[in-house]
């Protein structure tokens, strides 16, 4: 593919240029020039805190690959995971819905198929679409438009049959007899420990190898929309041991620890897979030596992805997206795992670099709440395509273009059952306070996220605050009301002793009809 240097003018006009995404996908117009339009390079992690970047003002961990993306574009400071685990979350990257319009409340299994998918809308607009590493569908092999995946499936087979292709290639080229958990650490471990075969045999290094062959070999005439999506920094916290050794326990950031979390302390430290427990500050140290050193790693990686791009001449012409499905508490209010509405569960990287010539922006911090819906309007924008009327997301170039312009006021998380009753709830956030409401209970809390990033005084809990904690209720029964009960029952948020997994916009029957059986199950 060859280089093209691409005018601020031409990448803004190429909406003139493209067809409408209509139905099912995106048709690119006749007259539309493939080499006016940029590849697309999505790099993703799994379960990245959006404070362990270099660039969010981070000083312990080295992240200078991704921080250099953002150098050459822009951090979003207040990007959030609005339904912060897994499959819930890259739905909403799937289909630049929130989570009542695609359907996925919590952890489930996501469709098989929605109206409008990203990877299916790239296609549709002429794109050459691969998919590598971790997507978490439902069959497993799913492809929802792309031409094809190459996928790290981690330790899942849900699908019968299903083998990854990275486990069939360690078995193919790791020692004779060699298990490929060998390091003997658990996918949701809160411990950490080195990588025990060599680091070739790595699935961070695998993930970067096979994008850096599809960069390098690629002679297509279209432009290409690539996703990489790294099954780390998620547990197992298993970098390579130089890795492990960039770091020191005694030099990692300390625990929060709110003034209202006492509820979370108990736990049993030999459960390796406790979401909940006070394990004690070393212990936290030492999780989050391996959780550093595994984003470093990656960081090398995504390194080696921008030299090949640059060594073939695409760099300047590929807009590089960075981002994560959710966070990771690593031990603090006394929580591990994720989905929690909490800054170290809910908050993500997000960084955006475009093309070279399509903005003057360069280095910059934004503070608008964005959100993983939000990818694919950027990509269809990116390309030309004129957006779905339907979408919840916005494209962030929009933001490039002028800083100033309308944006939406605050962004709205929530997460079903997840772990134990307690843990049910929805929350907004402008990213200067957030507001979460539990739906069993009707607690509430509030944290100032700019005098207290790490959420621990509860402001809720003040007298002083309760017009602001009323304030942000409102606020809340505004973004729901639109579902009704149980959420707003007579103008108030109500209390939801149930869990609904799936909203009424859910596309697959057969995983509500479950989800009912499950319920009446509980309730007998």
């Amino acid at each position: 593919m060859t280089n093209n240097n691409m005018s601020r003018r031409a990448f803004i006009g190429r909406s003139a240029a493209a067809a409408a995404v209509a139905g099912m996908g995106a048709q690119p117009s006749h007259a539309a020039s493939v080499r006016s339009r940029p590849n697309i390079l999505l790099l993703m992690t799994d379960q990245q805190r959006g404070d362990c970047l270099g660039c969010d003002g981070n000083d312990v961990i080295s992240t200078p690959n991704i921080d250099r993306i953002a150098a050459e574009g822009a951090h979003f400071r207040c990007a959030y995971s609005s339904t912060p685990t897994c499959t819930p979350a890259r739905s909403g990257l799937l289909t630049g819905l929130s989570p009542w319009h695609h359907g996925m409340l919590g952890y489930g299994r996501g469709a098989s198929s929605y109206p409008v998918e990203l990877p299916r809308a790239m296609r549709d607009a002429g794109y050459q679409t691969l998919g590598i590493g971790k997507m978490h569908w439902y069959p497993q092999r799913n492809l929802h438009g792309f031409h094809r995946t190459i996928l790290d499936e981690s330790s899942r087979s849900e699908t019968p049959g299903f083998l990854s292709d990275y486990r069939a290639w360690f078995a193919q080229n790791a020692p004779s007899g060699m298990e490929y958990n060998v390091t003997g650490i658990g996918w949701n471990d809160y411990r950490s420990k080195s990588y025990v075969p060599d680091e070739e045999l790595h699935p961070t290094r695998w993930t970067a190898d096979r994008a850096i062959e599809f960069i390098g070999d690629y002679a297509g005439e279209e432009p290409f929309f690539l996703k990489v999506s790294f099954a780390r920094p998620h547990s197992p916290y298993d970098p390579p041991q130089r890795f492990m050794d960039a770091y020191r326990e005694d030099n990692m950031p300390k625990r929060h620890i709110g003034d209202w979390c006492r509820r979370f302390a108990q736990g049993n430290p030999s459960n390796y897979t406790s979401w909940q427990g006070d394990f004690g500050e070393e212990q936290a140290c030492r999780s989050r030596r391996g959780y550093y050193g595994s984003i470093s790693f990656i960081d090398e990686q995504v390194g080696r992805i921008l030299s090949t791009l640059d060594k073939r001449g695409m760099l300047d012409d590929t807009l590089i997206i960075f981002t994560a499905d959710h966070g990771d508490m690593t031990g603090d209010h006394h929580l591990w795992r994720k989905s929690y509405p909490y800054e170290s569960s809910a908050r993500i990287p997000f960084i955006v670099r475009p093309p070279k010539g399509f903005s003057p922006v360069r280095g910059a911090t934004f503070r608008h709440p964005v959100e993983l819906r939000d990818i694919l309007p950027t990509c269809l924008d990116s390309a030309g395509v004129t957006m779905p009327g339907n979408l919840d997301g916005r494209s962030v170039l929009d933001i490039f273009r002028n800083e100033k312009a309308p944006w939406r006021d605050s962004i709205d998380l929530e997460h079903d059952v997840c772990y134990s009753p307690e843990n049910h709830w929805n929350a907004l956030t402008d990213g200067r306070y957030k507001y979460i409401y539990y739906a069993p209970t009707g607690e509430e809390q509030l944290f100032d996220l700019v005098d207290d990033p790490g959420e621990e005084h509860d402001l809720a809990r003040e007298n002083g605050k309760k017009p602001l904690v009323r304030d942000w209720r409102g606020r809340m029964i505004g973004q729901l009301a639109e579902r009704g009960e149980p959420f707003v029952v007579n103008g108030d948020l109500g209390i939801r002793k149930e869990r609904m997994l799936y909203s009424p916009f859910y596309p697959d029957h057969e995983a509500r009809r479950l989800e009912g059986l499950m319920n009446r199950r509980n309730r007998d």
